[in-house]
Parts: structure tokens; C-alpha cells; sequence
């Protein structure tokens, strides 16, 4: 029996795909949970229509995350730490300390959004990456100082 799948199914197929499976399998388990339909003419048309709303939204999303990281790439932040005499962090910069530098230049971002390549340990300039969408992610400037 072919079905044309309505959501990503591990060790099947991905969303839209069309797929061959036994009819038990798709009478029982994957039709009941919406999460495949028959492959009818009517329901190819159907799945053609969402994928191209689907990438209408992905796009649009992207354009709008190109514009925000082109804002974000200019921005440039201090995080103030507290250090020891000999000018060594008693901690690390964690993410959260940069997404409250970044809210105060006026942006909002989440902390799964924070790339870091490695633990911010020690003052000075580094750049932090701000992941805005799967294809989109903006590098900011952010300057380590100690209060």
C-alpha cells in the first residue's frame, strides 16, 4: 500500500515523501495517529499545495533572520565580570551573561540561539555566534571587562 507521509516518521521517510509500507502497518499504526494518508490523486495535490506554503514560510523566515543578523553583526557587546589579582575569571561567560548584553542593546534572542566555539575563560574580544535560523547565523562582538 502507498501512503504519502504527513510528518517525519524514523526509518521511513520525511515529511511529503510517498512510501510503500504493508497494510496493516498503515491501517493501524500510521493512518489512526494522522501521521500518513492514503496516496490518492486528491491527497498528492494536497500535500504538493502545504509543501509550497511550507517553503513560501521557510523563506520568508530566512529573509527575515538575513535582515536581523545583518543588524546583529554590527552590534557589539561587554559583559562585566568580577576577576581575581591576577585578572583571571572566577568563572566562565555563560550564555545567559550574553543574551543580558545583548537585551541591552535592544535584541531578543533565546539561549539555545548562543553559538560559542569554546568557553569564554579570560578577558578580552571574542565572537559569539547568534543562530537565527538553519541556514542564518549572525557573529557579534563581545568584549570581556572586569567591573
Amino acid at each position: 500500500m502507498q501512503v504519502i507521509l504527513s510528518q517525519d516518521v524514523l526509518k521511513l521517510g520525511k515529511t511529503g515523501e510517498v512510501v510503500k509500507v504493508k497494510e496493516g502497518y498503515a491501517r493501524n499504526f500510521l493512518i489512526p495517529r494522522k501521521m500518513a494518508w492514503v496516496a490518492t490523486p486528491q491527497n498528492l495535490k494536497k500535500i504538493e499545495q502545504m509543501e509550497k506554503k511550507r517553503k513560501v514560510q521557510y523563506d520568508r523566515q530566512k529573509a527575515d533572520a538575513q535582515v536581523l543578523a545583518e543588524k546583529l553583526n554590527k552590534l557589539s557587546c561587554t559583559v562585566s565580570v568580577e576577576v581575581n589579582d591576577l585578572e583571571r575569571l572566577y568563572g566562565a561567560v555563560t550564555e545567559t551573561d550574553i543574551i543580558k548584553a545583548i537585551e541591552a542593546e535592544g535584541f531578543k534572542v533565546e539561549r539555545g540561539q548562543i553559538v560559542l566555539e569554546k568557553p569564554i575563560e579570560e578577558l578580552g574580544i571574542f565572537e559569539a555566534g547568534v543562530k537565527l535560523h538553519p541556514e542564518v547565523t549572525a557573529k557579534i562582538r563581545l568584549w570581556v571587562t572586569k567591573k
